[in-house]
Formats: C-alpha cells, sequence, structure tokens
C-alpha cells in the first residue's frame, strides 16, 4: 500500500486494542473511538486458551499475561449457612496445567493498551452517530468530534455494539437471550478469600464471591434467571434496583450483605447473559470483530480468546489482501466461522452450567461432588471439549 489505509475501531476494550496493533503493524493508520472517558477500570476474571495463547505469543506479551494470571485454586459450594458441600479445583475446571491463563479484564486492558497508545491515535468520550459509505471511503460523524473519513470501520464495541447498530441494525434480530442476568461488582475483601471462589446457587439464582490477584478485594457475583427486563444501559442506579428486587427476598449465605455491597459499587457490571449470532460480520467498509459480531456469553470463558483471534486474523486477512476489504472480509469470516460455531457451543455449555433449575439438580451436584472420581472425570470431558473449541482454528503465519 503506496498511502496507507486509515481504519477506525470503535471499541477499546480487548478486541478494539489487539486489532489496532497488527494493523498498525502491518502498516495501517489506526484511530481508536471510545465511548468511555479512558480506560475502563476493573470487570471480572477472563481466559485465555487455545489459539489466543498462540496469538499473545505472536504479539510479544505473552510472559507479561502470564504473570498476571489469577491463580486461582478452586471454587467452593455452600448452602445457605455457608457449609462447604463440595469442591472443583481450578485444574479440573480448565485451567490445564498452566496451559489456559485466568486474568482480570482490567490487567489484560492496561498491557494491550501499553502496546499500542505510542502508535495508534485514541479517542476518548466519544462514539460514532453516523456511517455514509461511498466508493471512495467512509465518512464518520461523532457525539462530540468533528465528522472524519476513514477506508474502513471496524466494529469492535462488544455485545451492544454501536457500530453493529448503524449499520446492520438492531441487535434484537442477532441476540440470542440465556433468559438470565449477570452483576459482577468490587467490594472489600471482608472473608478473606484467598484465590478462591464461593458459590451459593437456589433453583434460578447464583451468589457468588471471589477474590483473585489483589486479595484486599473480592468480586461479588449475583446470577439470576428472568423474562425480558426493560432498563437503561447507561443508568446503574436502575439496574441495581432490578438486582436488588430480584435477591432480596434470598436471606441465605451472605446474599443480605452482597447487596449492601451493591448498593455503594462504583466498579459495578450488569447485563444479560446472550450470544450474538450473525449471517455476515461484514457489509462494504464496515466489519465486526469480537462480541460485536459473535459473542459467546458472558459466562462462557470463551469471549476474550475469540476476540483476540479475531482480531489477529482480521488484521492479518486484511495485509494478505494488501488492504482489499471486498477480498479480505471474505477470507476473514471463512478462517473464523468453524472456530466461532464451536465455542458457542462451549459457551451455551459453560454458560448454562451457573444457574440450576431446580432443588433437585442442586442435591445432585452437591452429591457428586462428594465422589472427586465421578465429578474430575466429568470435568475432565468438559476441558478436553473446551480445549478442542479452543483449537479448532490453525493460525496462519501472515
Amino acid at each position: 500500500m503506496e498511502q496507507p489505509m486509515r481504519v477506525l475501531i470503535s471499541g477499546a476494550s480487548i478486541a478494539g486494542p489487539a486489532l489496532a496493533y497488527w494493523l498498525h503493524r502491518y502498516g495501517f493508520e489506526v484511530t481508536v473511538v471510545e465511548r468511555a472517558p479512558a480506560l475502563r477500570p476493573g470487570g471480572y476474571s477472563v481466559d485465555i486458551r487455545g489459539a489466543a495463547i498462540s496469538v499473545l505469543e505472536r504479539m510479544g506479551i505473552l510472559d507479561q499475561v502470564r504473570s498476571l494470571d489469577t491463580h486461582m485454586t478452586g471454587v467452593y459450594f455452600v448452602n445457605e449457612q455457608g457449609k462447604i458441600k463440595g469442591k472443583i479445583s481450578e485444574a479440573s475446571i480448565g485451567n490445564q496445567q498452566g496451559m489456559d491463563i485466568e486474568i482480570m479484564r482490567e490487567n489484560l486492558g492496561n498491557i494491550l493498551f501499553d502496546l499500542t497508545k505510542d502508535k495508534v491515535t485514541y479517542i476518548w468520550g466519544d462514539s460514532i452517530t453516523a456511517i455514509h459509505e461511498s466508493i471512495s471511503g467512509v465518512e464518520v460523524q461523532y457525539t462530540n468530534g468533528k465528522p472524519d473519513t476513514f477506508d474502513l470501520i471496524i466494529g469492535a464495541d462488544g455485545i451492544h455494539s454501536n457500530v453493529r447498530t448503524l449499520k446492520f441494525g438492531d441487535e434484537d434480530q442477532f441476540k440470542r437471550t440465556l433468559g438470565c442476568y449477570i452483576s459482577i461488582f468490587e467490594f472489600e475483601n471482608y472473608l478473606n478469600l484467598d484465590h478462591s471462589q464461593i458459590l451459593y446457587t437456589v433453583p434460578g439464582k447464583t451468589v457468588g464471591m471471589y477474590s483473585a490477584n489483589d486479595k484486599k478485594e473480592a468480586k461479588g457475583m449475583l446470577v439470576f434467571q428472568s423474562e425480558p427486563l426493560i432498563y437503561d444501559r447507561y443508568n446503574t442506579e436502575e439496574q441495581k434496583i432490578l438486582i436488588k428486587n430480584a435477591f432480596e427476598e434470598l436471606k441465605g449465605w451472605e446474599t443480605p450483605n452482597l447487596l449492601k455491597k451493591l448498593v455503594n459499587a462504583s466498579d459495578f457490571y450488569f447485563d444479560e447473559i446472550c450470544q450474538i449470532h450473525m449471517p455476515n460480520w461484514s457489509d462494504g467498509r464496515i466489519a465486526l470483530v469480537g462480541d460485536a459480531a459473535y459473542c459467546p456469553s458472558p459466562l462462557s470463558g470463551q469471549g476474550t480468546s475469540m476476540a483476540l483471534v479475531g482480531a489477529f486474523v482480521l488484521a492479518g486477512e486484511l495485509k494478505a489482501a494488501n488492504g482489499d476489504y471486498n477480498k479480505s472480509f471474505i477470507s476473514y469470516e471463512k478462517e473464523m466461522r468453524n472456530f466461532v460455531e464451536k465455542n458457542q457451543k462451549i459457551g451455551l455449555l459453560t454458560a448454562g452450567g451457573m444457574i440450576e433449575k431446580s432443588n433437585f439438580k442442586i442435591l445432585l451436584r452437591n452429591a457428586m461432588l462428594r465422589f472427586p472420581i465421578l465429578m474430575n472425570g466429568m470435568f475432565k470431558m468438559i476441558t478436553k471439549m473446551i480445549a478442542k473449541a479452543a483449537n479448532e482454528i490453525e493460525l496462519k503465519d501472515y
């Protein structure tokens, strides 16, 4: 390319900065626009496994990411009095002898930003309001900034992608709800958890608490089944009321205390547990990557890996086609489609395990937890399925 192609990426979480890194490396001029005023702090833990490990290695940050592994030791299941009914070791869940990595989303985001901040233009506190595509490029209008023109627009802006809505239409046509909502928030580690997680479950609800790298802080997790809820995604107080209404009658374990912590929690996340399924991830000069195109659900443990791999493949195909976006977007989908479908199936399996629908299933799970041979056998089988899906793509040497 004699004149570098100008690419605008919407979203500065994981997929956006990862894509920005690869595009800059391949000679593209990259701008990232992010609605938030700065990098979003806090957040939950994310998993990196399979082909995504290779992507981190090629980026030169694998050791840095691995050094910030949460080193979780296991998950404890308790009853309403807080008595432990069983445990699953972290190795059983999927951390295969250190091959997989679990890291806090904030830490991974900081690493990716530091890798790109001096090479890429970041626009904070702004958002795309309109996209006008022509033969020569795409004119973009912002909420605050002046209009600008780019060769390509990439939506890396999550489940509720603004770019996807502007170009492809309302998200309801692509969203497959799993019938649950999740909230994660931070507070002091008053139970002194040490790299472990505790879960208390009743039919249709799960209450959890875990502590990872910083033992001073803990994360609370509230998951509940519900019919579709109507609320303002930017009004956290309204969301906290929805959560309070869902859990205020539940008095078991630490539920009342977590609801008190929720009131003043500033590091707060709430969303529907859903997947995004689209027939195509691109149209003209606009494409999608990560959760915006193929979210496997927040509880799947697969979303971050899919975002990292998707960013690598999309940038690589643009390089291979010398910026011919029609050709490269088709190749990107061809390379990624099977990988995405296999991981979304795993997402359904793992997300479903966070909510038990009956007391009988809870009793059955607790009974099985008393027999480690049974549980380890089952989790080895699940681990193999996850590992297979996570490696269901052969990365090219772009």
